[in-house]
């Protein structure tokens, strides 16, 4: 891996003119039951059904001169993402994701053509082999959270927040890896300082919001959420110094929370939202009482969820919806 530089909003204007227009523009839907004006970006109405084409989209742009093979780590969002746009390039790509990985994400990357190989107990154990994997066959590594490309891509919601929404009073983003909360946070400490950026963490999973506490990566021995795609226990140290800058707080929420959360998307805009994807959202709820009268955005992230989830976690959803 390169070195990385800082984020540019520059570089994320750039990336609204690069990325695949299929991921750009996503629907803003809207409430004011909280005692504040709510918008959330709904990033679930993609091929992929999440942000993650934004980044991986811009990445491969960026790279577009490379034609070697491509190995990554993921839950299941980020290497659909890579998947999608490594096909249309016709980039070989391998995934490493974990032997817990939701088994509806490993189908739909496998159907886009990527090789997925399960190993580990969880996903940062998948990424460390993934590493090895490519080390050894000399092909690229992309870790999701250490390319600038890829926060600046996933920046262009906040870009288009700005747009459709006005000013706006806090926004609160999901807190994986770190590469959205920062892209989101670079966009908006350039173009509309005054916004307070909010990144939003599991419970079970804090290893991040420590490590922006102290300054540097602060690992933890485990992550435990179902919010699989933020559960990271172990800090991408260049995600860490860019949250350093472009966010304000981390809050964290529970698994009880976050559910309250995806059955609040469902009841009020119809939206099937997986855990990690709610996440912003729950954020919003846990605060909402602090933040009367004010104008608030989120990202509704991603909807990849097993019928057995949505049977579990959103047993009022369309018995009939097909993932």
């Amino acid at each position: 891996m390169t070195k990385q530089s800082q984020l540019s909003s520059s570089n994320i204007a750039d990336a609204r003119r690069r990325i695949d227009p299929i991921f750009l523009n996503s629907a803003l839907l809207t409430d004011a039951t909280l005692g504040l004006t709510l918008a959330a970006k709904d990033e679930t109405d993609n091929p992929i059904r999440c942000f993650k084409g934004r980044g991986t989209s811009y990445y491969l742009a960026c790279t577009s001169a490379e034609r070697g093979p491509l190995v990554t780590a993921s839950a299941g969002n980020f290497g659909q993402g890579l998947a999608y746009g490594a096909a249309k390039s016709g980039r070989e790509l391998t995934v490493f994701a974990s032997l817990s990985a939701n088994p509806l994400k490993i189908e739909a990357m496998r159907r886009l053509g990527a090789e997925v190989i399960l190993f580990g107990d969880d996903f940062d154990a998948a990424k460390a082999r993934a590493r090895e994997y490519a080390s050894e066959r000399g092909a690229t590594f992309v870790e999701d959270g250490a390319s600038a490309s890829i926060a600046e891509g996933a920046g262009t919601i906040a870009a288009e927040l700005t747009e459709a929404f006005g000013n706006i009073d806090a926004v609160f983003v999901p807190l994986g890896n770190g590469a959205l909360a920062a892209g989101i946070g670079c966009w908006f400490k350039t173009a509309s300082p005054a916004t307070k950026v909010i990144a939003v963490a599991a419970k079970g999973a804090p290893c991040m919001q420590l490590s922006w506490q102290a300054g540097h990566p602060v690992p933890t021995d485990k992550a435990t959420t179902i919010a699989d795609g933020i559960a990271v226990r172990d800090p991408v140290p260049v995600a860490v110094d860019w949250l350093a800058t472009t966010i304000d707080d981390i809050v964290l929420v529970d698994d009880p929370s976050i559910i309250d959360a995806m059955r609040f998307a469902h009841s009020k805009w119809n939206r099937l939202v997986e855990p990690a994807g709610a996440a912003g959202l729950a954020g919003v709820l846990s605060t909402a009482a602090t933040m009367q009268g004010a104008r608030v955005a989120t990202i509704l992230c991603g909807a990849n969820l097993t019928p057995e989830q949505i049977a579990k976690w959103l047993p009022k959803a369309d018995a009939g919806f097909v993932p």
